[in-house]
């Protein structure tokens, strides 16, 4: 049970079919399948029922498939940091970024950390935190900042920043005529509302209702704060988003929803159970190291 046979084994699971595998590994069917079935051999069960056009993983063949992605993650994280001393750290970190003030805290991460590693590149992907999540999940990504709260079980996270949430509405809109800076949650009792998709955040906002002894008017869900600050100016209902999702429009007035509590918290996550490259691991470090300088 080598590693070649493992890597053999992993590619036919993931296809499902000996001849697109075989095709992916560039080479010809009969001595992958032969390879396969040497395999069974070895470990004396079957690791795959076969059928007609399609296989199917026995339970045997599923642990099999679980343990050899660990082992060949494994492989490649110990290459790469064997390399990485001789050469000194490389390579591209893959980071996802939630909108809101998550690119502007990430900013002075990316500048420190390449003085340390100028051979370092970064690759950003943004997104809800739901799309971040799933990236995640499929391992687009390794790491990212999302906003809270997230499954502890599944993730490894820190905090990293924190901002308040506000409420975007049309210039026109009778609260926008208000002086002050500020709106409470009972000034958007009966408005129309246009909130983030994140089933949490909504849970939250619904939150801030019940203290009141009142239900928000939603009337539209939204992944992105572009979008949903465009239909605020169009006067749809008032978009309630975190602070920094706010850019300057002469069609729009931007107001701080008051309270302690009315705020998003950011944090920094990654899966558990995953090995990370040793240059993932290196700038976890680096992070947890600046956000405890910072404070």
């Amino acid at each position: 049970m080598d590693l070649r046979t493992l890597q053999y084994f992993v590619t036919v699971a993931e296809e499902l079919n000996i001849t697109r595998a075989a095709e992916k590994l560039h080479m010809s069917q009969p001595p992958l399948s032969a390879q396969i079935k040497s395999l069974e051999r070895e470990l004396d069960t079957e690791l795959f029922i076969r059928g007609k056009r399609r296989l199917k993983l026995t339970e045997s063949g599923q642990l099999l498939y679980r343990r050899a992605k660990e082992i060949i993650k494994l492989t490649d994280k110990t290459k790469s940091e064997i390399l990485s001393m001789g050469e000194g750290m490389r390579g591209t970190i893959a980071l996802g970024l939630v909108e809101g003030m998550a690119p502007d805290i990430a900013a002075e991460w990316f500048a420190g950390f390449r003085v340390i590693h100028p051979n370092v590149r970064f690759r950003i992907l943004d997104g809800s935190t739901d799309d971040l999540l799933e990236k995640l999940r499929t391992g687009l990504i390794s790491l990212a900042v999302i906003t809270s709260p997230c499954d502890n079980s599944l993730l490894h996270s820190f905090h990293v920043g924190e901002e308040k949430m506000a409420a975007l509405m049309s210039r026109q809109h009778p609260l926008a005529q208000n002086n002050g800076r500020k709106v409470r949650v009972a000034d958007l009792v009966g408005e129309n509302l246009i909130v983030p998709s994140r089933k949490a955040l909504i849970e939250t906002i619904y939150r801030w209702f019940r203290e009141i002894n009142a239900e928000p008017q939603i009337v539209c869900e939204m992944d992105s704060y572009l979008d949903a600050a465009a239909l605020a100016g169009r006067q749809v209902g008032i978009s309630i988003y975190p602070r920094t999702a706010y850019i300057p429009n002469d069609s729009l007035v931007f107001k701080e929803i008051a309270g302690e509590d009315k705020k998003m918290e950011y944090l920094f996550v990654w899966r558990k159970g995953h090995p990370l490259p040793a240059i993932e691991e290196r700038f976890i470090d680096f992070v947890k190291a600046s956000v405890a300088g910072s404070r």
